[in-house]
């Protein structure tokens, strides 16, 4: 395998789309189509899949009633530009989840917020 295409519910594909733009501070574009866009990165690659819910019959994408949504699931992304994605990340959220703070495992600063559906999401440098 090469890649993974992570594909979450959201309850807006529009907004959400938006939302993660704006946190990885790409130029605005939008979603393939009101039920599903993917967010790429500038050479083409799929960071991350928005799905609505209940669109597709996906079994495990029917519903947000049917769990908890990022329940389980924790979104990391790398990037490599820290303190503008921190910056960005301010103007998106009223409070981080966990404020910048080195990863005793990576050996590199990251820090951790909510996106509009809830999942958890924590920003590292590359």
């Amino acid at each position: 395998m090469k890649r993974t295409w992570t594909i979450i519910g959201v309850s807006n594909v529009a907004a959400s789309f938006r939302w993660y733009q704006g946190l990885f501070g790409q130029p605005a574009t939008v979603p393939s189509h009101d039920g599903f866009g993917r967010i790429l990165d500038s050479d083409g690659t799929v960071l991350l899949c928005l799905h609505a819910w209940g669109v597709h019959e996906h079994p495990s994408l029917m519903s947000p009633d049917s769990g908890i949504p990022g329940n389980g699931l924790l979104l990391f992304f790398r990037v490599d530009d820290f303190e503008a994605a921190l910056q960005r990340a301010r103007r998106l959220v009223n409070r981080l989840e966990q404020e910048p703070h080195l990863n005793p495992n990576t050996k590199k600063k990251e820090f951790s917020l909510r996106d509009p559906d809830g999942y958890y999401i924590s920003i590292s440098a590359l």
